[in-house]
């Protein structure tokens, strides 16, 4: 009764007071969108491989897809065997391991690191300036022949006064080789590590600026990830985040935090049996780590383990459960990335991206679908959830884990409809899903 009669709409406030709140709280919006603007939409590599820079040459990625894919034919050359060893499901089992094998052969590394701190040590100069030149001219080459990982770049040394000027002249040596074969590709990282002050984050900002102006850079071209390895990155004297004080201090240009897992344990006394990723003091950094990224296109990676797939069938099986399982976990508590230390471990990394998100497809796929549709279902979807649900979908597109045409076809949406509601705009998040 009275469903087509007319309200009369009546309000009892003047419309000067609407505009004086909005004149009030435009810093706030305008700190909002600075500092707040969400997840940048690109890409994001499913892991970090780390490979030192003497040891770094033209044949690295496609030697550690050989070497990923000598391991998977040895130890579980088919999908029965690798279900067995991960307790994969029966319908997981094929297009997992079928997806694995293509992925080692296509793509075996999505980020590529080339490392001149602990995993190359202290060198005479003129070997690291050597090395850092090399490992330019071969990321350079390696982008002209269509050879590059999606993303590769160095970590240097860090901004403690012992190795600060090492630090930086590694950078400007690699960063200069890069502008002289033609300029800084798509998909450079730089990793700063050992990140303690925040003052440390704005000396990284200031040394980028230099170079950018050096070279006739637009400003902000070059961003870096903040390696988190001690407890003073974590939390600060007085108890506030740290990290959120250094991403701050990044003025835009911090691309991601990557937790530190034995530097970090090492630090807080964890003896050395019980250093790994999963461990509680682990878990609280990362919490805290992920909540002051959150929102501000900063994304955060997991570690590693240092437990090596080698050796028998039998040790090679045990590593593999470990490193999956650890992958796993980190996958739902939405850390997407993680560190991988040896050509063994991709096999299972890969094989834990994948079981996770096609075991989730099809839920995923549906509810979306009845969001889109706006169709009723046992599950009251509103945009923040069509956002992680849209999120999920292209992760697992962009990984490989899941194809377009499946996607397509169980939302009826296009890729750009799954990126329009992975990146809504900011009031869509409170407005009402009905």
């Amino acid at each position: 009764m009275g469903q087509g009669r007319q309200e009369r709409v009546a309000t009892s406030l003047a419309g000067a007071v609407s505009e004086e709140i909005s004149a009030s709280l435009a810093p706030v919006d305008a700190e909002l969108e600075r500092h707040y603007p969400g997840d940048p939409g690109t890409r994001q590599p499913v892991h970090t491989v780390y490979v030192p820079g003497d040891a770094f040459a033209a044949d690295t990625i496609r030697s550690w897809g050989e070497r990923a894919l000598a391991a998977l034919d040895e130890h579980a050359p088919d999908a029965a065997s690798l279900a067995a060893v991960l307790g994969l499901s029966d319908d997981l089992a094929e297009p997992v391991h079928d997806r694995v094998r293509a992925k080692l052969e296509r793509e075996p590394i999505e980020d590529l690191r080339v490392d001149f701190e602990d995993g190359y040590g202290p060198r005479p100069d003129a070997e690291e300036d050597e090395a850092a030149a090399r490992a330019a001219r071969l990321i350079a080459e390696a982008h002209e022949k269509g050879t590059a990982a999606p993303y590769m770049g160095i970590r240097m040394k860090c901004m403690e006064a012992p190795v600060r000027d090492r630090g930086i002249r590694t950078l400007d040596i690699f960063l200069t080789g890069l502008m002289e074969a033609g300029g800084l590709p798509d998909g450079l990282v730089l990793t700063l590590p050992k990140v303690t002050y925040a003052e440390q984050v704005t000396a990284m900002v200031r040394l980028l600026e230099e170079f950018e102006k050096a070279r006739g850079l637009a400003p902000g071209r070059i961003g870096f990830e903040i390696q988190i390895e001690t407890s003073q990155a974590v939390l600060a004297a007085d108890g506030t985040a740290t990290v959120a004080r250094m991403i701050r201090a990044a003025e835009g240009r911090a691309t991601g935090l990557h937790y530190g897992t034995f530097d970090y344990s090492a630090c807080l006394g964890v003896s050395a049996a019980h250093q790994a990723s999963d461990h509680p003091a682990a878990d609280h950094a990362k919490a805290i780590m992920q909540v002051a990224a959150a929102g501000t296109g900063v994304r955060v990676s997991d570690g590693s383990t240092n437990v090596l797939p080698v050796g028998p069938s039998e040790k090679v099986h045990d590593a593999w459960r470990l490193h999956y399982g650890l992958v796993r976990r980190a996958l739902t508590r939405a850390y997407y990335q993680g560190w991988d230390m040896h050509p063994g471990h991709l096999p299972t990394r890969y094989a834990a991206v994948f079981a996770f998100y096609r075991e989730g497809f099809e839920q995923a796929a549906a509810r979306l679908a009845r969001y889109a549709g706006r169709v009723g279902g046992d599950v009251m979807d509103e945009p923040a959830t069509a956002k992680a649900l849209s999120g999920y979908l292209l992760r697992g597109l962009d990984c490989g884990a899941l194809d377009m045409t499946e996607v397509a076809g169980a939302t009826g949406l296009t890729r750009a409809d799954l990126e329009r509601f992975a990146a809504p705009r900011r009031g869509d998040l409170t407005a009402s899903a009905k």
